[in-house]
């Protein structure tokens, strides 16, 4: 009897295209099995209107982009969940794991469409429905008029070719995915614009102890998984989530090593704190306490009290 995988995911083409990328190799190594994809919608897909992730997570229950998948995977409706990393929660929900980060990751970096920052007349209008860009942004240019937007890439886009807006910042992860390369107009350094922890990762979640946690034990690439936990690590010492602007970048150097470099930000730029670190990959927890215990003797706690608690 032929086993059967039934694999989850968001309905937007980026999401699609990302099962696909992880599921090519994967049935190649696998021919024995069947697996069967399933769209499933989320509540930052169904809600257009609400301006902010954040009050749309609270909307939910939980979070905007993975709460239904989530609630999916443990009904057993599917038994795999292919999520852009960055939109997960840092502690899934009970009775499941992530497998290993799948390699290679795609480009961490965010990037500008419409104009390079620098080009930007004083008061442009930039479009981002993300905090951390938000305070990102500010922080570099504090003329700027930082518009919220939501919606799938193409249409964020769209804004600037109409008009709406001067530029977009947008994930390159996204883009290149997209083949929508061309678009962009400046690759912004994620030394000084820390992305999203797990930007650009895919994370694979699925039930403890099931056929397919067993199945795919050994998929996954160390090196990648090593990185993007730092990150995730380092925004639970904080105790943060994707609607509060704390940027993360791990990254194994040419030494072997785990380097981890972040800041979190105040929703208007005007006050920063960074910290970086480096250690062994094989700990990567050890050394997101050591870098979010640097954030805070510096003030990062401040900073978040003042976000969460206006």
């Amino acid at each position: 009897m032929t086993d059967v995988v039934r694999i989850g995911s968001r309905a937007s083409k980026l999401a699609r295209t990302q099962v696909t990328e992880w599921l090519t190799p994967i049935a190649e190594q696998f021919p024995g099995v069947t697996f069967k994809r399933e769209i499933i919608l989320e509540g930052g897909d169904q809600d257009r209107v609400t301006p902010t992730l954040a009050e749309v997570a609270k909307t939910a229950g939980g979070s905007a982009f993975s709460t239904n998948q989530e609630a999916a995977l443990v009904t057993g409706r599917v038994d795999v969940i292919v999520h852009s990393l960055k939109d997960l929660p840092t502690s899934v929900c009970e009775g499941t794991t992530l497998l290993t980060t799948p390699g290679p990751r795609e480009d961490v970096r965010d990037v500008l469409c419409g104009s390079t920052l620098a080009g930007l007349p004083q008061g442009a209008r930039v479009g981002t429905g993300a905090p951390r860009r938000v305070a990102q942004l500010l922080a570099l240019r504090p003329d700027l008029d930082v518009v919220p937007i939501r919606g799938n890439v193409p249409g964020r886009l769209a804004r600037t070719t109409k008009g709406a807006l001067d530029a977009v910042v947008l994930a390159a992860a996204g883009l290149n995915r997209l083949d929508l390369t061309p678009d962009v107009h400046e690759v912004l350094d994620p030394a000084v614009f820390p992305p999203s922890p797990g930007q650009g990762a895919l994370g694979i979640q699925v039930r403890v102890d099931s056929l397919a946690a067993r199945l795919l034990a050994q998929t996954g690439d160390p090196q990648v998984d090593a990185c993007v936990r730092a990150e995730r690590a380092l925004l639970a010492e904080l105790h943060g989530g994707c609607s509060v602007p704390v940027g993360a970048w791990g990254r194994i150097g040419p030494d072997g090593l785990l380097h981890l470099s972040a800041a979190v930000t105040s929703l208007d730029g005007g006050d920063q704190v960074t910290a970086a670190g480096e250690g062994p990959a094989d700990d990567p927890e050890k050394l997101s306490a050591s870098v979010a215990a640097d954030l805070l003797a510096q003030g990062a706690a401040g900073i978040l009290a003042a976000i969460r608690n206006p």
